[in-house]
């Protein structure tokens, strides 16, 4: 078996899709997104992220016929016990938009020291091929700091107000190829793209 020439990104997110595409390109796979094929969410119960990730690529798979990936990702906050987690998209309620997110993070660290602003990214992301074979699933974590207000307009979710240390720039002033090179998601989709190459035949791919 070679690698697919098409996959369905299980999510409507033109952010996230566009992070996919990019990470996939240099292999010739054509990414399309689940509501570009007429396919509801999944039902998002899982306790964790890998356990959500999962979830939505078996949906995508079996409603499209295509070899799925997914990801779920979200924003854990050390000073508020891990929040927001995996309500990272519904932090401000089920229908709230990223400032509305980015709203109530920073009203729930108001007065909190920038020493003690410590977060991290988290993402895994999933592979199922209604074909067969075994699910993948791989993780990333981008770890950094939450600002105490938005810079940069860049980028979607909580990026205006994350800080990565080592660019010394908000994730929202950061390049597209700045953020994919460290970021959550960059790390573990190109986790999963090893993870699929290993798991088909990939002879004509060496040397890329």
């Amino acid at each position: 078996m070679t690698l697919p020439k098409k996959v369905v990104f299980a999510s409507g997110n033109r952010g996230k899709l566009a992070e996919v595409e990019r990470l996939l390109a240099d292999y010739d796979i054509e990414v399309v997104s689940q509501s570009s094929l007429g396919i509801e969410g999944a039902v998002e119960d899982g306790k964790t992220f890998a356990a959500n990730s999962l979830i939505k690529a078996r949906h995508a798979a079996a409603r499209s016929g295509l070899p799925a990936i997914a990801d779920d990702s979200g924003l854990a906050v050390d000073a508020l016990d891990g929040a927001p987690g995996v309500y990272s998209a519904r932090y401000a309620g089920p229908d709230a938009t990223d400032a509305d997110n980015i709203d109530k993070l920073l009203s729930a660290l108001a007065g909190v020291a920038g020493g003690q602003r410590r977060a991290a990214f988290h993402c895994a992301a999933s592979f199922v091929d209604p074909a067969g074979g075994e699910p993948l699933v791989v993780q990333g974590v981008w770890p950094g700091r939450i600002l105490e207000a938005r810079q940069g307009d860049g980028g979607f979710g909580y990026d205006p107000v994350f800080f990565d240390p080592v660019s010394g720039k908000s994730a929202a002033l950061m390049s597209a190829a700045e953020k994919n090179a460290v970021s959550h998601r960059g790390q573990a989709l190109a986790a999963l793209v090893t993870a699929i190459k290993a798991s088909y035949d990939v002879a004509r791919y060496e040397g890329r």
